[in-house]
């Protein structure tokens, strides 16, 4: 016991000693380093030399799906299905298989695919598959082209438009609470 402790200490001082001889640890000036830690994390950014965890919370994923008029319009178009896979980062959105109360025997499952984040009839992509089973459950699954398909894009489509004059107007009366001397949009003419 006595020796595995000696040992580790020996290690532990020849490790220190050869990481500060050998360059990795540097050392500074107190007078260069900044007293604030934000200076300080801004510096160290701006010199390549860290990265910063946390910080922020109005920043990452969630907020940039939650404030994306196609993302969100995908999302409350299918709001009455439940959702199998929904991934952002990938594009993509799965339900699980939907049919009726009255008919067990047929169901639906889409796939709204992303190809772009503008609210574009060509940034979407609907995939509908059927799948019918007979009475001895032997079920036959294909892609069906159609009706549906359009009907959920179009759908998409409108409530995105809605959702983005919602987000340019909250994005215009944040604005305006940060920066209240400023003038935005069609103000600057009606103060000439």
């Amino acid at each position: 016991m006595y020796f595995k402790i000696k040992f580790i200490l020996i290690i532990l001082a020849l490790s220190t000693f050869f990481l500060t001889s050998c360059g990795i640890y540097k050392k500074t000036n107190v007078r260069d380093i900044p007293v604030n830690a934000d200076e300080r994390v801004q510096k160290n950014i701006e010199e390549g030399r860290g990265f910063k965890l946390g910080g922020n919370k109005n920043t990452g994923i969630g907020l940039f799906a939650e404030f994306n008029p196609l993302w969100r319009a995908a999302l409350d178009t299918l709001d009455f299905m439940v959702l199998s896979s929904a991934d952002y980062g990938g594009g993509i959105i799965i339900t699980d298989w939907y049919s009726e109360t009255n008919n067990n025997d047929e169901s639906i499952k889409i796939t709204v695919r992303f190809l772009s984040n503008e609210i574009r009839a060509d940034g979407l992509d609907i995939i509908v598959h059927q799948k019918i089973c007979t009475k001895n459950y032997e079920c036959k699954t294909s892609q069906i082209d159609g009706k549906l398909n359009d009907e959920i894009k179009i759908a998409i489509l409108k409530n995105a438009a809605v959702y983005e004059k919602k987000f340019k107007k909250k994005r215009v009366e944040d604005y305006r609470k940060k920066n209240p001397k400023r003038l935005v949009g069609d103000e600057k003419g009606d103060k000439d």
